[in-house]
């Protein structure tokens, strides 16, 4: 049943999870099948769909895999209009596709800035303006979980890019986390560090032929995550777990390793110290503004 702090009732619910074929999504949907939801796994490779139906082995009323672009709303409607089909109502969704890219500051364009917000951001966006409205009239508890990464807290040199689309990601779930809570709806942000996937390969794959090229220093940033990710990444199960802990204990924040303590604690102290700054140059500045009048 749920409760109050969450939701424990997953035997017979839908789930929504992009980027469900692979990595942490695919954690995520083994975590989901373990409680008995019913799961639908959105992706954006049809290959990986087949080999994660092929390596589930769940019967097709429990488990369907559909092709999306998480950044075309037309076919996220068709998909859900499927979904709610084969399916049924979806009050889980889980919002995971997303890229790790970015490009030199002196290689701006309005192409590359689209493209990588048009995936970790408006991907997101677009999963919540296609089932939210439904979870809204639904009179069951609904649950969103945000994938955004340890560069939606603090800035780690991974591209400006990437962790403007991350920390947006966490505003919206924080913002939104808020507002839905009365309605009935609960909302967390993952925000991931090293988890041991293949996304850095995958966005190397799917990246636009129009794209320009990676900068050397672009490319030694996603060298070293890649070499990261295999070395010490979480595993893409034990992080589905933790998902849906945070789903059951309604925790609005969901961290797969304790390392950013002192980061987010320096950062925290740098706004502090810029607010006292204000507080006083504005008061000493209003006192020689009155005294020069």
């Amino acid at each position: 049943m749920s409760t109050d702090n969450g939701i424990t009732d997953f035997e017979g619910r839908v789930a929504f999870v992009t980027g469900g074929a692979r990595g942490i999504g695919l954690g995520i949907v083994r975590a989901l099948l373990r409680r008995g939801a019913n799961v639908a796994i959105a992706d954006i490779s049809g290959d990986a769909l087949e080999r994660a139906r092929d390596r589930l082995g769940v019967s097709p009323d429990r488990l369907r895999g559909y092709r999306l672009d998480v950044t075309d709303r037309e076919q996220y409607a068709d998909v859900a209009a499927q979904v709610r089909r084969d399916l049924g109502e979806v009050s889980l969704l889980f919002n995971n596709a997303g890229i790790i890219d970015s490009v030199s500051p002196s290689k701006l364009s309005y192409a590359m800035w689209d493209y990588v917000m048009g995936i970790n951001l408006d991907g997101v966006y677009n999963g919540i303006q296609t089932f939210v409205p439904g979870m809204l009239a639904s009179p069951r508890r609904c649950h969103v979980v945000n994938t955004a990464s340890e560069a939606g807290l603090v800035e780690a040199g991974s591209g400006f890019l990437y962790h403007a689309s991350k920390y947006a990601v966490v505003g919206l779930s924080e913002s939104l986390r808020r507002e839905l809570a009365h309605f009935g709806v609960a909302v967390s942000v993952l925000f991931p560090g090293p988890v041991a996937t293949d996304i850095v390969e995958n966005t190397r794959r799917l990246r636009p032929d129009t794209a320009p090229a990676h900068s050397e220093r672009v490319t030694q940033i996603l060298d070293t995550a890649h070499r990261i990710l295999n070395e010490q990444g979480a595993s893409p199960d034990g992080v589905g777990e933790l998902v849906l802990d945070a789903v059951e204990t309604n925790a609005p924040y969901i961290a797969t390793r304790n390392e950013l303590g002192e980061y987010l604690r320096r950062r925290n102290d740098d706004l502090t110290a810029a607010m006292r700054r204000a507080e006083s140059f504005l008061a000493s500045y209003d006192t020689t503004v009155e005294q020069a009048v």
